[in-house]
């Protein structure tokens, strides 16, 4: 199966993602089960990890990170992202997933 982990939703974008927390260091890992992984060095305590995953998200897109916020799993591995972008996003989304995958 190679459909990729963003799509488009209304306004915005969906971005499935899988985090590792507690990390030896913050990294996109590639694709894993439909989802891109990212590890993370933040905890999974008081938000830390969702924060974090905001934060590295936001800095690789190049968008503010009040554009982005956990849509869904806040409190899992597997998370799906929303993403308050139009189309252009689209080629960044690509570039992202083809960095690791």
């Amino acid at each position: 199966m190679n459909a990729a982990p963003y799509r488009r939703q209304d306004a915005g974008w969906l971005l499935d993602v899988l985090v590792q927390p507690r990390a030896a260091r913050t990294e996109l890992a590639g694709l894993h089960d439909g989802r891109l992984k990212l590890r993370l060095t933040a905890p999974p305590v008081d938000g830390a990890a969702n924060a974090a995953l905001v934060g590295f998200l936001a800095d690789r897109l190049e968008l503010p990170r009040s554009a982005l916020c956990v849509a869904s799993g806040s409190s899992g591995r597997r998370k799906t992202v929303h993403i308050a972008a139009g189309e252009e996003l689209a080629l960044r989304l690509a570039g992202l997933i083809g960095a690791r995958s």
